[in-house]
């Protein structure tokens, strides 16, 4: 589903270049649940970033859905993003001055998809939150912007969920929810990709990677 081969990236020019990811190379498959654990400058923001489509890799190949994403202009990996990558960030990334509801919309908007509403009302359900669709973020606790959040995700039905830092803005009884949450997701036929310096968050999943140095060891 996910494959990386000895994926590099570099920045800076001449002496100056600094690699930042050293020859990754990962597959995750349909339904797993994955985490990625390092710290603070150990490339797994830079990693996430192309694994995410956000960016490509200097050399090697990312090849998601059997498409090799470097042959991919701008435009289509632009479209591929959106209707393959589902994000979760660390500080929710909600527009404040949209309802629940209206955020969980906003990827099908994009989209262009009809029934945006019915189905945000529907994942808004799923996370326990369909009580609270016309509340505005302001008045929302932590836990509960996280599971807009994650029901935003949900909202193009993904190829994968990549989750950066999930509970890293949360106390650690709200997290231990929202990976709850998570799990339940896999257990559901999610595919999941975690990002985490937290060991006891990346023990959740199935199988942990951990980078360090730009390199997996």
């Amino acid at each position: 589903m996910l494959r990386l081969s000895d994926v590099r990236k570099k920045i800076g020019e001449g002496e100056a270049a600094l690699e930042i990811v050293r020859g990754v190379s990962i597959t995750i498959q349909q339904g797993e649940f994955v985490a990625i654990m390092g710290s603070s400058g150990s490339g797994k923001s830079t990693l996430l970033n192309m694994i995410g489509l956000l960016d490509r890799p200097t050399s090697g190949s990312i090849t998601l859905m059997g498409r090799d994403v470097s042959s991919l202009g701008d435009d289509e990996m632009s479209e591929l993003r959106c209707r393959a990558v589902g994000f979760i960030f660390q500080n929710f990334h909600l527009l404040p001055y949209l309802t629940a509801m209206q955020n969980v919309c906003l990827p099908m908007d994009y989209a262009r998809k009809a029934g945006a509403a019915e189905r945000a009302v529907e994942l808004l359900g799923k996370v326990g939150l369909a009580h609270r669709a016309n509340s505005y973020p302001a008045t929302m606790s932590g836990g509960e912007r996280q599971r807009v959040a994650i029901a935003r995700a949900l909202a193009n039905d993904p190829v994968f969920l990549l989750a950066d830092e999930p509970t890293g803005a949360l106390d650690s009884r709200t997290g231990a929810q929202i990976m709850n949450l998570l799990a339940e997701l896999h257990h559901g036929g999610s595919t999941i990709l975690l990002i985490t310096h937290d060991e006891k968050v990346g023990r959740r999943a199935e199988k942990t990677l951990v980078i360090s140095d730009g390199r997996l060891v």
